[in-house]
This record gives structure tokens, sequence and C-alpha cells, in this order.
């Protein structure tokens, strides 16, 4: 498969994953809970399968580019990714940090971005 396959993979998964932590964002900092979610079972699937397609497809890019050690930059993006796949689990937790959370997404969701663009370490 081409480079750019794997380029469009990757970000379809990114965007599934940032569009369901949104909504269940949104969905906490209203002051929904696990129990009153008729919507989060098709949330939690969109989750699941950004993720894994993020991470498959990141890891097609790493090959396609003939990167075989980790550098600092992909670490970098694999925890943000980490963070991204459990990020839902603390949301129901501690839902007084949700507001916060939101901003997260956007800071760290910018971080992978300048990262994989620019690979600077």
């Amino acid at each position: 498969m081409s480079y750019e396959f794997y380029k469009i993979l990757h970000l379809v998964g990114i965007f599934m994953i940032l569009t369901s932590l949104s909504a269940l964002t949104l969905h906490v900092i209203g002051g929904g809970t696990k129990l009153n979610t008729p919507f989060r079972k098709g949330l939690m699937a969109i989750h699941g399968t950004g993720v894994l397609l993020a991470f498959v497809a990141g890891f097609g890019l790493l090959a396609k580019l003939g990167i075989k050690t980790m550098p600092v930059w992909v670490i970098i993006k694999l925890l943000i990714l980490v963070y991204f796949a459990v990020a839902t689990v603390f949301l129901y937790k501690m839902p007084q940090h949700a507001k916060g959370f939101w901003f997260k997404i956007i800071i760290l969701a910018s971080l992978a971005a300048y990262f994989a663009i620019y690979k600077p370490i």
C-alpha cells in the first residue's frame, strides 16, 4: 500500500478519535454520566476503531519512511495516542476536569501534528 493511503487512514483514525472524545467531553461537561448516555456504545466503537486505525496506519507510515528505530518524535506521538486511547476512562472518573480536558485535546493534537510535520527530534 502507498504512503498516501497510510496517511489518509492515519488521519481518518485521528478524526474519529477527536470527534468521539469531543462528543464525550461535551456530554460530561453537560452533567452526563455513563448510565444516561444512549449513544455511548457508538461513540466508544468510533473511538476504538479510530485508535486502531491511527496506530496501525502510523506504523505503516513509519515503514514507508524507512524508519527502523524509534526517534523521540515517534515516542511522543505514541504517548499522545495512548493518552487519547485511555482518556474516556478519565472523563467519566473525573468529570470536574472535563473543561480542562477539552483544551488538552486541542493542545495534544496540535503537538502531535507539529511532531509529525517537522520531526524535530
